[in-house]
């Protein structure tokens, strides 16, 4: 059925599907006076029901089938699969005692004022080993709210400095989804386009790094006088280094799993019962995630088959003059289709071609178009609410994706400084 959709070409009305989603969530978190208290599958509900209504060209039938498909796209099932094992995963290495291990050990390790910019560093460098700023999530995010806890710090700051970290490696990494599909759209090699990129991101990474070192200048605690069951953080370890070295993510979690339960049961914390339990807690805990993630990719289906995206490339391709405005079209188009997809691999790959054709045009050094389409589409999935990694920080955490977006200092800072680089243009070899 997906390739006999028929595209329309109905301008920008294809797009408002996404305007009547942000209009209802801020419209009734405004009537509520809490950004916090509106479910964000609610306010997804309304805005899939529009969206069917709305798309024309199709009976009724064709337009709930379109959602269909793009509610059980493979992508949207595959994050499926991946929360649910990573709630059962996370679930079970909190009941065994692995998430307070990891806590007490870096409250030993790290002094109160490196705290938040370890935890940025420790962020950085293992989605950069991973490639994966959903893996780094997994990994860290229930380490990062039990610190938030032990230290009273606010759990959605603490939630935003991992999330901020994991954009860091998945911009950058050779392994990355995004980093592969820029390289091979633009046409330059991985080892080129990282030394264009790392240039562009770097001055974020420091300034953000030194801004944790201020906020946590004041944090004063006193660590648990008790020893650490070092063996407690086997779960993590192993997660991190079979990722590292570029195992499936499923088979990642579901080995994480199978571990918490032989420590479980070998230390007498779970029992078979209790294993079942746990796992079955931490899945209904991602229910919200599965069913925004599903309204989201059906959504987005219903757009990009009334011709949103076409329009989206077809106007911001109009009026292009020099490689300035070559560069921020490229920047434009990436981030306006990943608004649409929630997936930043697939929004370089279908304004990949196009950026390109630009970049040859205007003569935009093909290093640099790939490093605008990664660090663009990594900024907006890095902070749009229904983006799987937002999704999945939220749900670990148990905080609002609203509350965490206003402390992604990171992706924020990137994104001027990618701006800057355009403007000023540099890195300078590249520009």
């Amino acid at each position: 059925m997906a390739e006999n959709i028929q595209k329309t070409n109905r301008g920008w009305f294809a797009l408002t599907p996404l305007v009547v989603f942000l209009a209802v969530y801020l419209v009734s978190s405004l009537v509520a006076g809490d950004f916090y208290k509106i479910p964000i599958a609610s306010a997804f509900l309304v805005s899939s029901v529009y969206a069917v209504l709305s798309c024309k060209g199709y009976s009724l039938e064709e337009r709930i089938s379109i959602f269909s498909q793009g509610a059980g796209n493979k992508n949207v099932l595959l994050m499926i699969w991946i929360f649910i094992l990573a709630g059962a995963f996370a679930s079970t290495a909190k009941d065994i005692g692995a998430i307070d291990a990891a806590v007490n050990i870096t409250l030993k390790i790290l002094p109160g004022k490196f705290l938040f910019a370890g935890l940025f560093l420790a962020s950085c460098f293992i989605s950069m080993s991973i490639g994966t700023s959903v893996g780094t999530i997994v990994a860290l995010v229930p380490v990062a709210a039990g610190i938030a806890d032990q230290i009273e710090a606010s759990k959605a700051f603490v939630t935003a400095i991992v999330v901020g970290g994991s954009f860091f490696g998945d911009n950058l990494s050779f392994i990355s989804d995004t980093t592969i599909a820029a390289t091979r759209t633009q046409g330059c090699s991985m080892s080129d386009k990282f030394k264009s990129n790392f240039r562009i991101v770097l001055p974020a990474a420091i300034v953000i790094s030194a801004l944790y070192i201020v906020k946590g200048s004041g944090i004063t605690f006193t660590p648990d006088s008790a020893g650490v069951d070092f063996w407690l953080l086997l779960p993590y370890i192993a997660v991190i280094v079979m990722a590292v070295c570029s195992i499936n993510v499923m088979v990642v979690l579901g080995s994480g799993i199978l571990l918490n339960a032989i420590i479980g049961m070998v230390t007498g914390k779970l029992s078979w019962v209790g294993w079942m339990s746990s796992m079955g807690s931490g899945i209904a805990g991602m229910g919200d995630l599965i069913i925004v993630t599903m309204l989201a990719g059906g959504m987005l289906e219903l757009i990009r088959a009334g011709g949103g995206l076409d329009f989206i490339i077809s106007r911001m391709t109009r009026h292009i003059s020099g490689k300035r405005g070559a560069e921020f079209s490229i920047a434009a188009l990436v981030s306006l289709a990943n608004l649409c997809t929630a997936n930043n691999t697939v929004a370089i790959i279908t304004t990949g071609g196009i950026a390109k054709d630009i970049a040859g045009k205007y003569g935009v050094d093909p290093r640099k178009s790939a490093s605008i389409l990664d660090t663009f589409s990594c900024l907006i999935q890095g902070v749009i609410p229904y983006g799987a990694q937002m999704l999945m920080a939220s749900g670990l955490a148990a905080v609002s994706a609203i509350s965490i977006l206003e402390y992604l200092y990171y992706p924020f800072a990137m994104g001027i400084v990618a701006i800057c680089a355009i403007i000023f243009r540099f890195p300078k070899k590249y520009s």
